[in-house]
């Protein structure tokens, strides 16, 4: 599995992503192969809607889980 940008043309009536040809190598991706793929905007607004709040700071790890 891969992650990056890719910008949306627009192709006829209907948008389409490009897929780096380093992801296609490195994914052994083929013609006519079916792949999922999952859109996520920058937009944090947008985010939030959907999952509620949104925290942008890092996350730390209080590491109370481990055994000492």
């Amino acid at each position: 599995m891969s992650v990056f940008e890719s910008k949306v043309r627009q192709v006829g009536s209907s948008f389409g992503v490009l897929i780096p040809k380093e992801v296609v190598i490195e994914d052994k991706i083929r013609k006519d192969e079916k792949v999922k793929v999952v859109i996520i905007k920058k937009d944090l607004s947008l985010l939030e809607k959907a999952f509620g709040s949104v925290k942008t700071r890092p996350f730390k790890r209080e590491h109370k889980d481990r055994a000492i």
